[in-house]
């Protein structure tokens, strides 16, 4: 245990993965990673896109973050086990968007989703992906495509929550402060645990949720902090379920669709895997990965059953993990519980939602930073040649490149390949792996 103690405080870690905590540690901890990981935006990007009803637009919300407690729970308690939390993803919103408007309704997205999702887990099960992840996915490589994620998701904690100005809302000028005030803060406590180990423990375990709690207060001095919609919110409310609220049909254009989908979404969940394993410095195993994709699918599964898009792990957590030092497993479960809860409260979720963006936006961008530079660990040790310098510089070219391409220029693409351009990680993956390939290496 003593040799186990060492490693982990050798790595940065406070609690490792396997270390037990505090029930009361768990549920706090457990929640700071709920609050930063923005779970409700891309559902609610979906809402706004398809001029949803209230009701519908709530229903889909919540159904979302049941789905990512169960996903959360399946992986961490049963397949993956690593410290990582399940969300809805990124990248099938233009798919969903798509099929939603051309195949007539949620019930076509939600069929779709339920058939790539099997698909995932029988991939899972014939136990090609840790063949794929060995040949194709070096250090090299998952180094490159951690950093791509921490890049790429940058910019939306800069335009979609500090820059984004609405109508009645905080001003740029109060946005900015906000977010400096929360960044500042998170930085603060994480530093303070980290030069006082004895006495600033709490403070670092902390740090997202004190963070957080200063930046809404600093938020209702401002008089920006609205808490309106959590006095009017239901106490108990009810998410939109598959087979109660829609009806499914099958299309096979939109499961054809939602296959490619499935695809980029395994290139980019294992971006996650590689952040996470890098940050607890526990090097991931051939069974791991494969129980990992099986994983994927089977929360996938349960997430179109309850009525919400396909979901995959968050490397904001390895982000909150990085800065925080806790590791705990313990505390994703309670996570998943949290996201659970918070699908049947509707005051809970109200109250997160009531968090100014910009809040949440000065700990989001400190967190894809970590991100970005633990994928710069993961390579830093690589004997670097003009080949690696390629190899790890033409993907980040092309993932900041599609990130600000302008909608005119895929116009006329196929509906696949808009798609796939909507997901800068996923393309960054993919000419990180085609670049290691091609350029070979020189023997020495």
């Amino acid at each position: 245990m003593e040799n186990k103690n060492a490693l982990e405080r050798k790595s940065g870690l406070t609690i490792g993965p396997d270390e037990d905590i505090s029930f009361g540690q768990s549920i706090i901890l457990g929640l700071q990673h709920v609050l930063a990981m923005d779970v409700y935006v891309p559902p609610f990007i979906i809402a706004t896109s398809l001029a949803l009803s209230s009701s519908h637009a709530s229903g889909l919300i919540q159904a979302t973050f049941l789905g990512a407690g169960l996903a959360t729970l399946v992986q961490v308690l049963l397949f993956m086990k690593l410290p990582v939390c399940q969300g809805p993803s990124f990248v099938p919103i233009g798919a969903v968007i798509g099929i939603y408007v051309g195949a007539n309704g949620m019930g076509s997205v939600l069929g779709a989703c339920l058939v790539g999702a099997i698909a995932v887990t029988l991939f899972g099960c014939l136990g090609i992906f840790q063949w794929i992840v060995k040949t194709f996915i070096p250090p090299l490589v998952s180094g490159t495509i951690i950093m791509i994620v921490g890049l790429t998701l940058l910019p939306s904690a800069l335009n979609s929550n500090i820059y984004a100005v609405t109508k009645g809302g905080p001003s740029l000028a109060q946005n900015i402060i906000l977010a400096l005030i929360t960044g500042a803060v998170l930085i603060f406590c994480s530093m303070l645990g980290d030069y006082l180990p004895k006495y600033g423990r709490f403070f670092r375990i902390s740090s997202v949720i004190i963070a957080l709690a200063v930046g809404c207060i600093v938020a209702s001095f401002m008089g920006v902090l609205s808490l309106d919609q959590v006095a009017k919110a239901p106490i108990f409310s009810l998410p939109y379920i598959s087979f109660i609220h829609y009806h499914l049909t099958f299309s096979w254009s939109a499961i054809f669709t939602m296959l490619i989908i499935y695809i980029v979404l395994l290139a980019e969940t294992t971006g996650t895997w590689f952040a996470v394993s890098s940050v607890i410095e526990e090097p991931l195993s051939d069974k791991q990965i494969n129980r990992g994709v099986i994983g994927e699918g089977v929360g996938c599964l349960l997430a179109a059953l309850v009525g919400t898009t396909p979901v995959t792990g968050y490397s904001t957590n390895a982000g909150v993990i990085s800065i925080t030092g806790v590791a705990s497993r313990k505390v994703f479960v309670f996570a998943g519980f949290w996201f659970i809860a918070l699908s049947f409260i509707g005051k809970l979720s109200a109250l997160i939602n009531a968090v100014p963006a910009a809040v949440i936006g000065g700990v989001f961008a400190v967190v894809c930073i970590i991100i970005m530079l633990s994928g710069f660990r993961v390579i830093k040790d690589h004997q670097f040649s003009e080949r690696e310098m390629y190899v790890v510089g033409v993907p980040l070219i092309f993932a900041m490149a599609l990130l600000f391409i302008p909608a005119k220029a895929t116009a006329q693409l196929p509906q696949f390949l808009k798609f796939l351009f909507d997901s800068p990680i996923s393309v960054g993956a993919l000419v990180a792996i085609l670049m290691n390939k091609v350029i070979p290496a020189k023997n020495n």
